[in-house]
């Protein structure tokens, strides 16, 4: 397969549907310059087993036997990307069993020799240049979607192929540079011209790739638009092969200011725009979309992410810089921190703190570890001492033993998230008046919000995994027009005086008692109707310390008591029975439907009246239904399908083979449900459009069977 870099070309292996079916357990690890052999080991364990304080108090040598001793018991492939020693392999190879020989181990490396130390019984697989006519049929995909150009850009067009070296990444590159060319301007005049000073700006390239590939990425970040550098940029604050959640980045490009404010659209929609643009110019990939088709995660080549840290660090723009631990302290020195704009650090974060740091013009404070840890002590204070003018403090990994009075003080503040054991958030944070984001986890089930949250005139999203009880709606409250989400509440506070100041909410959550939210009348419930923007509910049902089960609903509320334009339902333990599914069927915008840990129960689901009209994605999660009878008619705009945990569901409808835009069926340990799939996938393959192609349609199996 030429023309594929190393770890795409891994990824398009550990992905393809005949590995994951040949292989029960699939496990992906990328090889960061920072990973040691426990990191690796805890890596392969997440994949068998719940990663628990036993297992991470264990030694590298204890560890190597766990991994061993799971490894032994069937076949599995592990991909190892980006290996750069021979310790990385070294450290694998101890905790592979000795006697199975079912299982592969596959590596990408940039070191021929760590190649042949793997195994000096086979060459490495090497990936070779592209020739002249492969990166002329590669650009042409990248610009024009197809193989033609027009005749008069076709001769410059293959002089610009052939400059980037037979690179693949430096073509798609060049490639999102000359699509924007061409899509900006009808004149064919002023596209050639623009073209034209793409290619002289490469043509003094020498056959080097490394510097081939330096000059087109500074060409391409050249080519964009004042308002994209800075959101590009940042992209460096975020970790080697780090899958970036879309919601993190849009909100931390609001704060840092970089999002332009538009009049007919609000900051979140103008920042996805300036998201989609990167991945039009094709320095981004998209990694993962919404049920509802939007944008989940994405993830930036190494080369790309390389640039961005240098370039932000260079002298020139001190935009930000990236804090490394070495045997002989920090990389840059501490003393240099007073320099920096923005930092982040994702290793020996402690070590960092207890170093007491001094940035006075640091604007963001970031730490994507991959290991949670607790800040106490002197250490507590570190951050709002050194660092007084922040707006972005990203420190979900560090779990605050209390919080410190310092951090009241920093009231540039304008995106948070912080970890704590703490069952409520102190009053004092009303007074960071500036926050736009406050994202707050904690190991309580119940968070009492004792800040006035109504006072906080900025606030656009709060978000916590606990059950939140909000501060009472008095006089001097505030209708928060800027409150967008507010996830997750408690079912007392869904009244209508909560609701009367929070209009414009687009995402709700609420966890707790829901037999108090849908009682006899529906009176909290109703209050929800009044929210016209309201477009994510999400339905949580938590009585802990009692089982779920013995506080199952007893019914739905009608339809007419549902938010107005409510396009994405989840439901939660709810416990209800498959009787009462048809209200949902009539919420004419509902086109996502998660019924998740119970929502449902009972052994048949026999879909009557109308069906659901408008549903695009359906998941149905850990139930004990037997028996669903559907018909494709019921579902016409059904897209993707996800069974979970369905263990006792005997077959899924055949008849939803019928369904047109039915694309994906995603079954995961629901093994008598399996024959079904296969022949409702079989049907799909029977079916072809006019001009005689297989239409895709994809069918996953977990796990899959031997």
């Amino acid at each position: 397969m030429p023309g594929l870099g190393k770890t795409t070309l891994a990824r398009k292996i550990f992905n393809d549907p005949v590995i994951q079916y040949k292989f029960p357990v699939c496990i992906w690890i990328y090889i960061s310059k920072e990973f040691t052999k426990k990191d690796i080991f805890l890596a392969i364990l997440k994949e068998f087993t719940r990663i628990d304080e036993n297992v991470n108090g264990k030694s590298d040598h204890e560890l190597a036997q766990l991994v061993a001793a799971h490894l032994d018991r069937g076949k599995f492939l592990i991909v190892m990307d980006d290996v750069w020693t021979v310790e990385d392999w070294n450290t694998l190879q101890i905790a592979l069993p000795n006697n199975n020989k079912k299982g592969k181990v596959l590596i990408t490396s940039r070191r021929v020799e760590v190649a042949h130390h793997v195994n000096r019984h086979r060459f490495p697989h090497h990936l070779r240049l592209l020739t002249k006519d492969e990166s002329w049929l590669l650009l042409q995909y990248e610009v024009f979607g197809k193989p033609e150009c027009p005749p008069e850009l076709e001769v410059l067009g293959k002089l610009i192929a052939e400059r980037c070296c037979g690179l693949p990444l430096a073509i798609v590159v060049i490639g999102g540079i000359l699509v924007k060319e061409f899509s900006a301007s009808h004149d064919m005049s002023a596209t050639r011209n623009a073209w034209t000073e793409v290619f002289e700006s490469i043509n003094d390239l020498n056959e080097d790739p490394k510097r081939c590939m330096e000059k087109i990425i500074a060409l391409s970040y050249d080519k964009l638009p004042y308002h994209l550098r800075a959101c590009f940029l940042y992209l460096g604050m975020f970790p080697e092969d780090f899958e970036m959640p879309v919601w993190k980045l849009l909100h931390m490009w609001i704060a840092e200011g970089f999002i332009q404010k538009e009049s007919s659209i609000n900051l979140e929609e103008t920042a996805e725009d300036y998201l989609k643009d990167l991945i039009n110019r094709n320095l981004l990939k998209v990694d993962k979309r919404r049920s509802d088709g939007g944008l989940k995660t994405c993830r930036i080549h190494n080369m790309l992410r390389d640039f961005c840290k240098n370039k932000a660090g260079s002298e020139t723009e001190n935009f930000l810089q990236e804090v490394k631990s070495y045997n002989d302290g920090f990389q840059p020195p501490i003393s240099d921190v007073e320099k920096f704009r923005r930092l982040c650090i994702h290793d020996d974060v402690l070590d960092f703190l207890s170093s007491q740091p001094y940035g006075p013009r640091v604007r963001s404070f970031v730490c994507f570890s991959k290991k949670n840890f607790t800040v106490e002590g002197g250490n507590i204070s570190t951050i709002p001492k050194a660092f007084k003018l922040l707006k972005v403090l990203d420190a979900k990994p560090m779990k605050f033993a209390r919080i410190p009075s310092d951090l009241y003080h920093l009231l540039h503040l304008r995106y948070i998230i912080l970890s704590f054991n703490l069952a409520s958030l102190p009053k004092n944070f009303s007074k960071l008046w500036n926050i736009q984001t406050l994202v707050v986890y904690t190991t309580s089930r119940n968070l009492e919000i004792k800040a006035d949250i109504w006072q906080m005139i900025q606030l656009r999203h709060f978000k916590t995994n606990a059950s939140a009880t909000l501060p009472e709606t008095g006089k001097d409250s505030k209708a928060s027009g800027q409150l967008q989400t507010l996830s997750r509440i408690s079912p007392q506070n869904c009244t209508k005086e909560v609701f009367e100041r929070a209009q414009n909410l687009k995402k709700l959550g609420i966890r707790g008692e829901l037999a108090l939210l849908l009682d006899n009348d529906y009176r909290l419930f109703g209050n929800l109707v009044k929210l016209e923007e309201l477009v994510k509910l999400k339905l949580q049902n938590d009585v802990f310390p009692s089982p779920p089960s013995t506080h199952q609903l007893q019914s739905l509320p009608p339809s007419f008591k549902f938010p107005p334009n409510l396009k994405s339902l989840t439901l939660s333990h709810t416990f209800l029975d498959w009787k009462h599914i048809s209200i949902l069927g009539l919420l004419d915008n509902l086109k996502v439907l998660k019924l998740k840990e119970k929502a449902f129960i009972g052994d048949c689901w026999e879909v009557g009246g109308g069906g659901f009209h408008h549903l695009e994605f359906l998941h149905i999660g850990r139930t004990n239904l037997v028996t669903w009878v559907a018909l494709g008619y019921q579902f016409p705009k059904l897209k993707c399908l996800e069974l979970h945990n369905c263990e006792e569901l005997q077959q899924v409808p055949i008849e939803l083979a019928d369904v047109p835009n039915f694309q994906v069926l995603d079954l995961c340990r629901s093994k008598y449900a399996t024959a079904s799939a296969k022949k409702i996938r079989e049907a799909k393959e029977r079916q072809v459009d006019q001009a005689g192609k297989v239409e895709g349609f994809k069918l996953s199996i977990f796990p899959p069977e031997e």
